[in-house]
């Protein structure tokens, strides 16, 4: 089984959207030391319910939230996941240092993606 282990914000201005959710919620961002232009989202304090999350430069005009669940093995998901209707945006691409990840729409157009961590990946 998985479960929704982080989700991601698309921003046509990401300055003016991290200063609207820090104002509002009291989230924290920090840009990521990573390949991509992207923010990373602190949505509370360790132990506290809840997930933390991404934002990155919106890159579509339909782009939306993406919540990404967490996953034993990415291979495993993307056969289940076309299988039952699903269709890959995004085959398993490495992140560095964190693990696999890959996005899909559901057979009602809602695109998420899955992730499996290992820290090997490059």
């Amino acid at each position: 089984m998985g479960r929704v282990v982080h989700f991601e914000i698309p921003a046509d201005d990401p300055q003016r959207a991290s200063e609207f959710y820090e104002t509002v919620f009291g989230w924290s961002f920090h840009k990521w030391d990573g390949p991509v232009e992207y923010w990373l989202v602190g949505t509370g304090n360790e132990g506290d319910p809840g997930i933390n999350g991404g934002m990155n430069r919106r890159s579509r005009p339909d782009e939306g939230v993406v919540n990404t669940i967490g996953v034993d093995s990415v291979d495993n998901s993307v056969e289940a996941i076309v299988a039952a209707g699903g269709t890959i945006i995004m085959p398993k691409t490495a992140i560095p240092g964190v693990g696999y990840l890959a996005y899909f729409r559901d057979t009602e157009g809602n695109t998420f993606g899955v992730m499996h961590s290992d820290p090997t990946a490059k």
